[in-house]
C-alpha cells in the first residue's frame, strides 16, 4: 500500500485547453502534474503491476462548491505520469471520498 498527501488537482473544466485543432493540457495542469511527479520521487515510488484499488480522499482548498468526479482524471494521470503505476487500465477499484 502506498499513501501520499498531493496538492489538490484542478478540475477537468480546467485541466485541458483547445489550441486550434489541438487539446493539450493546460499550464495549471501541467504544473500540478510535475508537482505529484516531484512527490513521487521524493517518496521514492515504483511502479506498481497488477490490478490495481485506488482510495482518494479530497480535501477542497476552500468552500466553493465543487464536483467530486471531477478530479478524478488529473490526479490518475499524474499518478500514472509520476510512475506510481504503468497505466491508469490497471485501477479495477476507485473509491473517491470528500473530507472537510
Amino acid at each position: 500500500m502506498i499513501e501520499v498527501e498531493l496538492p489538490y488537482p484542478p478540475s477537468v473544466n480546467h485541466y485541458w485547453r483547445r489550441v486550434g485543432t489541438r487539446t493539450l493540457i493546460s499550464r495549471g495542469g501541467r504544473a500540478f502534474r510535475e508537482s505529484v511527479c516531484a512527490i513521487l520521487a521524493t517518496c521514492g515510488v515504483q511502479p506498481l503491476t497488477g490490478p490495481l484499488a485506488v482510495d482518494i480522499r479530497v480535501h477542497p482548498p476552500d468552500r466553493r462548491r465543487r464536483d467530486i468526479d471531477n478530479v478524478a482524471k488529473a490526479l490518475l494521470d499524474a499518478l500514472e505520469h509520476g510512475g506510481a503505476y504503468q497505466d491508469d487500465s490497471q485501477i479495477v477499484r476507485l473509491v473517491i471520498e470528500k473530507g472537510s
